[in-house]
């Protein structure tokens, strides 16, 4: 009873699922289906495509599952089967009338094309017709097809030539399958003197004359005709018609001429005879490899195959094949045997069973497999060549070849003895010589990869493979400005990965521990994002299938896909939470010190630097007594990009030690004080990479600045003299690191000082503000907007005189230049910052100086800084003034002021009104956050002005139709934000709005005008005030507007409005009125429109003489000449309106 009732539930569970699957491919995956479905029953029903739109439509939807095949497979049967059928009986129709048959073929042909590109024709011909009658026809229409007028092969434009052909060669692909003899299928092999025996018969001379024909293709014609081959030539039948082929092969291949057509078919040659050896007897195929394969060694040699990566491809796959053929499949004992994929109940019988195997056999790592009873294999001749010549593919300049050759290597090595798969893995292990180049890396991977995944590498061989692995992790070669290597560690990656799927935990776990640590520092620190993520990836394998790695959930989180993505967030934040664990920190930081401080790209070792220094925190003493100490001489090496990344890391770190008071030793601090001295010294700022050094020392004294390190008086000296020679440099960027380690040094070192060493100073930068050296004056003005107050209290009228003159354009135009005004003003609004912060230096200055300090500053620097802004010179109004989101946020605040909030509205509905989006947006959102602050906008005030200044505008411009047309765009947006329209002025402000509309709306032909005031007028009229009466009057006399476009705004707006209850339209009639509106094609016959409007008046109560008065605003003699007309004789203008 109770086993009955575990199959009942059992057949529950079952049905559930199936329901479940079947409703979630349903909902999440292929979501057109009941469009695709409703295209596919026109299509069946109608026996053929009726509209070609439909064809695209489908084509287009199933494009967009190109990743993900196999969302479509359920659906596969319903589409292909029913569109075969038809192919078939059209087919059988094609004596008939061909021509015609084929056009209905070719579009059903691009569907069933279009789902072999994106599922694969493996899954797509299961459901094709397979009758033996169907192969004569078949042929037939391959014939009718071929010998048809090709017409253009673009994808876009295509009408199915291609994609039939395709489609047929797939359908005889299955068809000469038939388990019977082609003979007697063969109609026509009685009138064509076919002598039978082993001669083929005339179908399939007709199928092999195709099929030739297309090998010489360039597009997938030649691919699935050798598919085709592969199966009809390996027939018992067909000895012949194989013996014939290969000769024509050879002669292909013997061939070797520069002419493209030549080159395609010998491409289509190679890659059927690959075809060919994959499906074929070895029985039948050992006879011809002797002669195949001395045409593959002359041609892998030759200037063709080395001119062409893909036909070395197939070389190296046909290559394999034959090496699989030599060597007949075999149960290897010495095998690793991995994880087993059998679910169910034996799960728990069978994995036990494999554990006690692997155990038994390779869990004891210094011992070999037994292999005697294989030692006595016999292996041709023929076979060293091949496994030399997929070595060889290994070594390949293309990644398609070294992949082929790679998954060639593992096919073959599965055939071999233990010894002697042992020696290839040797061979294999060579190609990871410092002699060889970057391919040859890359190939080993490959290779090692594919001998894990098959279970080719056993454990004990760990020893050797190891070490070569975490070298390719960290392969990096420099090559000039750049380097290579990138692909070398994302294979070393994947070689990971394939570890920890293939093998037990128990043989793994001292593996993973010894990986781990370097698979987490490229993840971490790798330059390129592809090797971060496939590194995180091999690790977050290992973490799922071995288990019971400390922190490994925790790492795995932190280093996911997208946490990755950014390397600056990889530097500075996932690294430093993977080092907070134990055997991580001390590997990140000889990755930083060995590899990423010297590279080669400026912006990886100021990152390397910043990395290093986020680090310290984990252990202070080992950063300041080893890393320090050894970073301290790399700052005088030879080659640049150490020293520059060394000097970098020194400063960074020992300010993360001075964050974390830390203190350093006093020998340590001396050494720390006399870096710069001793790149003074070298004179390592002269010669290439000088400029890159200055930026580097900068950063260098300011972060000892602010750690505090001792320093002697001559050192100070020097170090001031350092950002002086920085600050005058032409280099915008050395000037800014000179500028920003002057701010810190100053108050560090010189502010203790006497009060002569300020006045000196601060009298040097004065003094170069009139240098003719145009870089001494862009410095010296930064510089005097860094200085502390002491250095500027005592004679800071004359600083801001003297920067307030270096603002002004020099009368000399050879002395003109724009960055040093631009730096002028920006150093005088930063003293005046400065000197205006009086709070902890208020008995610096008497009350007297104070008031002094704001009186010129108001008189002098404030008219100063006006004129700048009439300065056109670029880049001059810096104070990101050309920025709409800073610099609208400020104007609009002027509109508070009532003497310049006429000028900026006048400007400011230009703005918001703007073709560009971000200009329109930056200064809308201003208007409306000021609009809706609470600073001084005593019961909304601030609408309240603003309306007057709007409707001040309207008046002073009303003959400008630009600006009228812009504020109005305003005012429409102001409304839809519901401004203006609580006001208790709502009334005067849209009594206002609506004369202005009078005279702007009267007889203008612009259409984007009509429609803003139309809009404008619908919210008026939904205002509850006796104005919009008047609104809504004038919104109706646009329903019989001679613009159809005016009119369907028109009738939205008004339809807008009866919903709202806006105008008081009877209740009762409120109904038919909006009946009216949506039923009626406003912007058809203008007469129909004309009845409807006064129906619509008659129905909501108002004057129909609206309309005759607004016909005044028009052309009556128009209007008299063409009534019928009025509309096409009013389209050229708006046509002329719409920018056309």
């Amino acid at each position: 009873m109770e086993e009955e009732l575990k199959v009942e539930v059992s057949e529950v569970v079952e049905d559930d699922e199936h329901d479940s699957k079947e409703s979630v491919l349903q909902r999440y995956f292929l979501q057109e289906w009941k469009l695709v479905k409703s295209l596919l029953d026109n299509i069946i029903s109608n026996g053929r495509v009726s509209d070609v739109s439909s064809v695209h439509k489908i084509r287009s939807i199933m494009d967009k599952y190109q990743q993900q095949g196999q969302l479509l497979e359920p659906y596969l049967e319903s589409m292909v089967s029913p569109l075969m059928s038809i192919v078939r009986s059209k087919a059988v129709e094609l004596a008939s009338a061909s021509e015609e048959i084929l056009e209905v073929i070719k579009p059903l042909c691009i569907i069933i094309y279009s789902l072999v590109t994106v599922c694969g024709y493996k899954a797509v011909v299961k459901f094709f017709p397979h009758q033996v009658s169907d192969l004569e026809l078949a042929v037939s229409l391959l014939e009718k097809c071929h010998n048809a007028q090709a017409g253009t092969s673009l994808r876009q434009e295509s009408t199915g030539e291609m994609e039939a052909k395709c489609v047929i060669l797939l359908w005889l692909y299955i068809l000469v399958l038939i388990p019977f003899d082609i003979a007697s299928m063969d109609t026509s092999a009685g009138g064509n003197n076919y002598a039978g025996g082993d001669d083929p018969p005339p179908l399939v001379l007709k199928i092999l004359e195709f099929s030739k024909d297309y090998l010489s293709n360039a597009g997938p014609m030649r691919t699935i005709s050798g598919l085709l081959l592969s199966r009809l030539l390996t027939r018992p039948d067909m000895t012949k018609a194989f013996t014939s082929f290969v000769d024509w092969t050879h002669e292909v291949m013997s061939c070797l001429s520069n002419d493209v057509v030549n080159h395609f078919q010998l491409l289509g040659a190679v890659e059927a005879l690959g075809a060919v050896f994959k499906n074929g007897s070895p029985k039948v195929l050992l006879s011809v490899i002797p002669g195949v394969w001395n045409d593959i060694s002359a041609l892998v040699k030759s200037n063709t195959a080395a001119r062409s990566p893909l036909l070395r491809k197939y070389l190296v796959k046909l290559t394999q094949r034959i090496g699989m053929i030599c060597l007949p499949p075999r149960q290897q004992s010495w095998r690793y045997v991995g994880r087993t994929s059998t679910l169910g109940g034996h799960i728990t019988v069978n994995r036990i069973e494999t554990n006690q195997n692997n155990n038994y056999r390779n869990n004891d790592l210094s011992k070999e497999p037994d292999c005697d009873e294989e030692d006595d294999m016999d292996v041709p001749d023929i076979v060293e060549e091949i496994i030399e010549l997929l070595l060889s593919g290994l070594r390949d300049t293309d990644t398609v070849v070294r992949w082929s050759a790679a998954k060639g290597i593992g096919r073959v090595t599965s055939r071999l003895t233990y010894l002697l798969s042992d020696e290839i893995l040797s061979s294999v292990l060579e190609l990871f010589s410092p002699s060889e180049g970057d391919g040859s890396w890359h190939g080993g991977c490959l290779a090692l990869a594919e001998l894990t995944r098959r279970g080719l590498l056993l454990p004990i061989s760990f020893h050797k493979v190891i070490p070569v692995v975490i070298k390719a992790l960290h392969y990096d070669i420099r090559r000039g400005p750049h380097s290579i290597g990138s692909h070398v560690r994302d294979a070393a990656a994947y070689v990971c990965w394939a570890f920890g799927r293939a093998y037990y935990h128990a043989d793994m776990k001292n593996i993973l521990q010894q990986l781990a640590p370097h698979l987490l520092t490229v993840a971490c620190y790798d330059r390129e994002v592809n090797c971060r993520r496939a590194a995180a990836a091999a690790f977050q394998e290992n973490v799922g299938r071995q288990g019971n790695y400390p922190h490994g959930i925790d790492i795995v989180n932190a280093a996911d896909y997208f946490a990755l993505s950014s390397r600056t967030n990889s530097y500075l934040h996932v690294a430093v939470f993977i080092a907070q664990y134990d055997g991580y920190l001390y590997t990140f930081v000889d990755e930083l010190l060995n590899s990423k401080i010297c590279h080669w790209d400026k912006s990886l070792r100021e990152l390397a630097a910043n990395a290093l220094s986020s680090l310290a925190k984990y252990d202070l003493g080992h950063f300041a007594s080893t890393v320090v100490r050894k970073l301290l001489p790399c700052t005088l090496s030879s080659d640049l990009c150490m020293r520059h990344g060394a000097t970098l890391a020194v400063g960074e770190v020992i300010l993360s030690l001075h964050e974390r008071e830390y203190v350093l030793l006093p020998d340590l601090q001396n050494q720390v004080a006399g870096v710069v001295p001793a790149i003074e010294k070298a004179r390592l700022y002269r010669g290439k990479g000088g400029e890159i050094m200055r930026s580097a020392v900068s950063r260098f004294i300011e972060c000892s600045s602010v750690a505090c390190i001792q320093l002697t008086d001559n050192i100070k000296r020097s170090l001031l003299d350092t950002l002086h020679e920085n600050l005058r440099h032409p280099n915008s960027q050395i000037q800014g690191a000179a500028v920003a380690a002057l701010k810190i040094f100053i108050p560090a070192y010189i502010a203790s000082l006497e009060s002569k060493c300020f006045n000196a100073i601060t009298s040097r930068y004065l003094e170069q503000l009139t240098d003719p050296n145009v870089a001494a004056r862009r410095g010296s003005a930064l510089a005097l907007g860094v200085l502390p107050f002491k250095f500027l209290s005592k004679g800071w009228k004359d600083i801001l005189h003297k920067l307030c003159v270096t603002c002004e354009i020099e009368d000399n135009p050879e002395e003109r230049d724009v960055e040093a005004r631009v730096n002028a003003v920006k150093g005088l609004v930063s003293v005046c910052e400065i000197l205006t912060d009086t709070q902890d230096q208020s008995h610096l200055l008497s009350a007297e100086e104070c008031i002094s300090l704001y009186i010129f500053i108001k008189n002098e620097v404030m008219q100063t800084l006006f004129k700048a802004l009439d300065d056109y010179s670029r880049d001059n109004r810096d104070l990101k003034w050309g920025v709409p989101t800073f610099s609208y946020p400020r104007f609009v605040q002027l509109l508070g002021i009532s003497c310049y909030s006429k000028y900026v509205i006048s400007g400011l509905v230009i703005s918001i009104s703007d073709l560009l989006d971000s200009l329109r947006k930056a200064s809308l959102s201003a208007l409306l956050e000021f609009l809706q602050s609470t600073d001084e906008n005593v019961n909304g005030s601030k609408e309240y002005n603003l309306s007057n200044d709007i409707l001040w505008v309207l008046q002073k411009y009303k003959k400008c139709d630009r600006v009228v047309e812009a504020t109005l765009k305003t005012i429409e947006n102001l409304f839809s934000k519901k401004i203006f329209l609580n006001m208790a002025q709502t009334a005067v402000f849209c009594g206002g709005v609506l004369e202005a509309l009078n005279i702007a709306l009267k007889g203008s032909k612009n259409i984007k005008k009509l429609c803003v005031g139309i809009a404008i007028l619908g919210y008026i009229s939904s205002v509850p005030e006796h104005i919009n009466i008047q609104a809504f009057s004038h919104l109706l006399t646009f329903l019989t507007h001679r613009f159809p476009k005016v009119r369907r705004a028109a009738a939205d707006q008004v339809l807008l409005v009866l919903m709202q209850n806006g105008p008081p339209v009877p209740e009762d009639k409120l109904e038919k009125a909006i009946e009216i509106v949506s039923e009626t094609c406003w912007d058809g016959d203008i007469a129909e429109a004309k009845e409807k409007s006064l129906e619509l008046c008659t129905t909501c109560s108002l004057d129909v003489g609206i309309f005759s008065k607004a016909d005044t605003g028009t052309s009556h003699r128009i209007g008299d000449r063409a009534p019928i007309g009025d509309e096409n004789a009013a389209y050229s203008s708006l046509v002329g309106s719409a920018g056309f």
